[in-house]
């Protein structure tokens, strides 16, 4: 099958199994090429079943993931119990419980109690972040003592926003400031990989137990699905589970 993950660097405690999918090794074709994991993007159901179970038997998952209808808002559902319900962030304190988010440019972040007892995925598009999502997910959590993991996302050179997103999160904090640099004519370089760093350090997470980022799904095209890049494309999954 040949399916290749990124394997996150962080100092998970004993027990605590993740990965992020690269669109290589799948079984989907055209502009979905070629692990597309995501059933709404309008590929043939088939192979994303095919994708699916390829996925979880290369990385030996105890259950079928949580899998969200993501709508960029500020909702974390109980992934044991959910069945793809209109959430943005998964979460669980049971073993064997798989959290997933999927992504083709929005930032992935991984959350997990230092103990292990408790994890999410969180789906964290410039939206979701300015409404309030990964508050949330470390809300369910019920601590911000979490290590964190930031997964593949579109990188700083290549995620341009207008004023409004800019003022949208300045309204929030003028801390955000530090995550746009000017590209002239009312336009951004955004840096989601920092607005995550922010909100999650404002939310009370330890800045030394933030892990990962420096991809950009839009540059690294042959690793990559990246929803700006090409319009119709597939999705990558990010998965969290406790064994």
């Amino acid at each position: 099958m040949n399916l290749r993950f990124i394997k996150p660097d962080w100092p998970a405690p004993p027990g605590i199994r993740a990965a992020s999918t690269l669109r290589v090794g799948g079984a989907s074709t055209g502009p979905y090429r070629s692990l597309n994991l995501g059933s709404h993007v309008g590929d043939y159901p088939e192979r994303v079943n095919e994708n699916r179970t390829r996925l979880a038997a290369s990385l030996a998952l105890p259950s079928t993931p949580g899998w969200l209808t993501q709508v960029h808002g500020n909702l974390a559902v109980d992934a044991a119990t959910a069945v793809a319900p209109e959430a943005d962030a998964g979460y669980t304190h049971e073993s064997g419980v798989v959290c997933a988010v999927m992504t083709a440019d929005c930032l992935p972040i991984l959350l997990c109690k230092q103990d292990g007892s408790g994890i999410a995925a969180v789906h964290a598009g410039w939206r979701g972040l300015e409404k309030g999502i990964v508050e949330a997910g470390i809300n369910a959590l019920g601590t911000p003592n979490l290590l964190a993991w930031l997964g593949p996302a579109i990188g700083p050179e290549a995620f341009e926003v207008g004023t409004e997103v800019l003022e949208s999160f300045l309204t929030k904090s003028k801390e955000y400031a530090a995550a746009f640099s000017e590209k002239g004519q009312d336009k951004y370089w955004a840096d989601i990989y920092q607005l995550g760093r922010i909100t999650l350090m404002r939310a009370g997470v330890n800045v030394a137990n933030i892990h990962g980022g420096g991809w950009c799904t839009y540059q690294q095209n042959n690793d990559f699905f990246s929803y700006r890049r090409d319009q119709i494309t597939g999705r990558m999954a990010t998965l969290i589970w406790r064994e």
